[in-house]
């Protein structure tokens, strides 16, 4: 079976489903139910009682664009790891371009950012590039970039929060740095940090890195160890929006692409394109009476 839950225009939903369904049964698939979640009344969810989760969710696409959707083959439940990118996840920015713009570099290193987000330019390569390009930048520039710059994604604060009231363990991954990571992951109220660090040598920005590179490998293999340490028929939740997330969001029980790159989004189970990060927590069947907001 799937089950396929789903955020969408209010005004177009009727006729929007009526066209899914009729694609769906064009394709000899049945659909056994379909109706709005009784906690969560801005969310349709289908059952199916079979599909290919590729074409049923490229009909949805179709159907129901500008949607939040998460595609199941399993029934929902809150899990008990949420593993999440940072930069443009579960912050508006990307770190390293707003650092970039105190060295007067901000559009150059932006565009290895954005090539290297869409898969076009190998990770490690494209990060040790643009943190050279950073060489001599004073620390100073680190915590001003903190606090001049670098915000939360609207409901970012109450998705982890309500996660961890729920017993999830929650952890968060970045190719970015520890000097940013440390300080949002406080802020948010993630338990476990993961990321990249800086060269520094009296106060300014070696041009290098630190040990090893956080790169696509790393957050795969991050999800799968927590997913051990927590025990058998541990539910994961990853998030992110980048091609170096692919992995990590393919391993996971729910992979959920957020605002996401095409690349990312097409390997996830589900995206969120319409609404802010707690849309998560509406397609996880979590009533809003539930949330926990800080």
């Amino acid at each position: 079976m799937l089950i396929a839950r789903l955020i969408a225009d209010p005004d177009t939903l009727g006729d929007n489903l009526a066209l899914a369904m009729e694609l769906i049964e064009a394709r000899g698939w049945d659909v056994a139910g379909a109706g709005m979640l009784e906690f969560c009344t801005n969310v349709l969810e289908l059952e199916l009682v079979e599909g290919d989760p590729a074409q049923v969710r490229a009909i949805l696409d179709q159907c129901f664009p500008d949607s939040d959707l998460l595609l199941s083959n399993q029934p929902f439940s809150v899990p008990n790891l949420f593993v999440s990118d940072m930069d443009s996840t579960m912050i508006g920015q990307e770190c390293i371009d707003e650092l970039a713009d105190f060295a007067g570099l901000k559009d150059r290193i932006a565009a290895i950012t954005e090539r290297a987000m869409q898969g076009e330019l190998d990770f490690e390569s494209a990060l040790r590039e643009r943190v050279g390009l950073l060489k001599d930048l004073p620390e100073a520039a680190i915590r001003q970039c903190l606090d001049e710059r670098i915000r939360p994604m609207p409901g970012a604060r109450t998705l982890v929060s309500t996660l961890k009231a729920r017993g999830c363990h929650t952890v968060l991954v970045t190719g970015g740095f520890h000097s940013f990571a440390d300080p949002v992951a406080e802020m948010l109220g993630f338990d476990r940090v993961v990321g990249n660090r800086l060269g520094l040598h009296d106060g300014v920005l070696t041009g290098g890195l630190v040990g090893g590179i956080v790169d696509s490998s790393v957050k795969k293999k991050v999800l799968l160890e927590e997913t051990e340490r927590l025990g058998a028929d541990v539910v994961s939740l990853a998030t992110g929006d980048g091609a170096n997330d692919i992995p990590m969001i393919e391993a996971a029980s729910f992979g959920l692409a957020y605002r996401a790159k095409p690349k990312a989004r097409a390997a996830a189970d589900g995206w969120i394109d319409r609404g802010d990060l707690t849309a998560i927590l509406d397609l996880l069947g979590i009533a809003r009476s539930d949330w926990v907001f800080d």
